[in-house]
């Protein structure tokens, strides 16, 4: 790691290069994140288990993927972000690849929900976050923009490819291929995440004087909790997790987990819709991205009621759409262009607000809303079509809150100071 930092030093800054493998290891957990929406129906097919109970375990996935995010984050500070890194994707292999021997709906809650749950809540958007505050100074909303961007990219790249697979060869192939995909991250983060600036004898990009912030000694679980209960008090920390908590439950609870069985009810292939949801990742990867920019220059709080506005009139308009190949490519270019874009005013407005050390713990907290909002989607919707044979009223409810979130976004900060960090 030092030879290459030296190598590239005279060029560009190897925080960029650090900014890559996270991106790449967000993009890889991103794959395995969005494989249960391509699993649904070829679980049908294969067992015979309702939706209601496929998507039931799916939810405890979402749920600990965002609860392991506080908590991951305080193990970063004491263990390191690359060990750390270096544990969840070999848990997240080693338990894809085992739920290819699974025969009850258990053995799914077990896999796919608890290990893969637990695995893919370190390499969350929590560990982009570590990674930004560690090494850059300056263009801090760019870069969160750029690895918040991932999980578009990682459907780009993941979901038509996982789909022709389970269409032609059933759902087993699909886990083989994704668990080999965690497995080739491995040796790359192992060459080249150093763990801080200073191993590779430079200061974050943009600095001007050394990181003098030491190693947090403390037990990881305490300080999840401390920072919890320090959040808990503040109304801006509720106001940042409703926000989140409702765009989980319109992203990935919903759209992410029931699009693909939402349009094969509407005679939709699975290939084609996996294909717009890869659509969208194109879009979202530019708004995201230009969101980071975006939230370097301009008041978060309007850009996040821009983001969830908008994503609330596509949601009204995707049902009634007709599922027209028109209709379709329309959604998914205005719903796919703040996808996951209210992230890095969420990031940003974290930091502001709790001060640089905490806000990793913290945007983990507020990240824990946005899994509980997906988890609760994901259920719900599942449980609404069983229930009714329509997604309609999902998708209306989830335009409900979106709207009514463009709304409170507005007051945060208004009435608080920026919090000073925590004496350790």
């Amino acid at each position: 790691m030092h030879g290459l930092a030296r190598l590239v030093a005279p060029r560009f800054h190897y925080g960029w290069v650090v900014a890559a493998v996270i991106f790449l290891s967000l993009l890889s957990s991103a794959g395995v994140r969005s494989t249960p929406g391509v699993l649904i129906v070829p679980l049908e097919q294969a067992f015979g288990w309702t939706r209601a109970t496929i998507t039931a375990s799916l939810a405890l996935n979402l749920v600990l993927y965002g609860l392991m995010g506080p908590f991951a984050a305080a193990v970063m500070q004491r263990i390191g972000i690359r060990r750390t890194l270096l544990l969840a994707l070999a848990l997240i292999s080693a338990t894809v690849a085992a739920s290819t021997q699974m025969t009850q709906p258990w053995h799914l809650t077990m896999t796919w929900g608890l290990f893969v749950g637990l695995g893919t809540g370190t390499v969350a958007l929590v560990l982009g976050a570590s990674v930004v505050n560690r090494w850059f100074v300056e263009r801090r909303g760019l870069v969160m923009g750029i690895l918040s961007a991932s999980t578009a990219t990682g459907q780009l790249v993941f979901l038509p490819g996982l789909a022709a697979i389970a269409e032609s060869g059933g759902w087993r192939p699909v886990a083989w291929v994704v668990a080999a995909v965690a497995a080739a991250m491995i040796p790359l983060v192992f060459f080249l995440l150093p763990e801080r600036p200073s191993v590779v004898g430079l200061r974050s990009y943009g600095a001007t004087s050394d990181d003098a912030t030491p190693p947090n000694s403390d037990n990881p679980i305490a300080v999840a909790l401390r920072t919890l209960a320090r959040g808990a008090r503040s109304r801006d920390f509720w106001l940042l997790f409703g926000s989140f908590f409702v765009c989980g439950l319109s992203t990935n609870g919903l759209i992410g987990t029931h699009l693909i069985a939402a349009c094969f009810d509407n005679g939709i292939p699975e290939v084609t819709a996996a294909s717009l949801l890869a659509m969208m990742g194109v879009f979202d990867l530019i708004g995201t991205t230009l969101s980071g920019w975006l939230s370097d220059r301009w008041d978060n709080r309007w850009l996040l009621f821009w983001y969830y506005g908008l994503r609330g009139l596509s949601l009204m308009f995707l049902p009634y759409s007709d599922y027209s190949f028109y209709g379709l490519s329309l959604f998914a270019v205005f719903y796919g262009l703040d996808w996951i874009a209210t992230v890095p005013p969420t990031v940003r407005l974290t930091a502001d607000i709790f001060g640089r050390q905490t806000a990793p713990i913290m945007f983990g907290w507020i990240l824990a809303g946005h899994q509980l909002g997906a988890a609760v989607a994901a259920s719900g919707a599942g449980y609404l079509r069983t229930s009714l044979d329509s997604y309609l009223e999902a998708f209306l409810i989830a335009c409900f809150f979106c709207v009514l979130t463009a709304l409170f976004v507005l007051l945060i900060g208004r009435s608080t100071r920026v919090v000073q960090p925590a004496t350790a």
